[in-house]
């Protein structure tokens, strides 16, 4: 039966491995992607986005 070690307690190849295995996966997504556009800011393409979509 295995002892339980405290994960302080471990070595930190140990730790590394088992906060490796608790990380969760994107799935193909990537995060960059997910990242909020300041309203602001000047955006070229999105005034061609609503031209776009006001001209239907």
């Amino acid at each position: 039966m295995k002892q339980m070690i405290p994960l302080n307690n471990q070595s930190k190849k140990n730790q590394k491995e088992y906060h490796a295995k608790q990380r969760g996966s994107w799935y193909g997504i990537a995060p960059i992607t997910r990242c909020v556009t300041n309203g602001k800011a000047y955006d070229r393409n999105r005034i061609k986005r609503e031209n776009l979509v006001y001209s239907d």
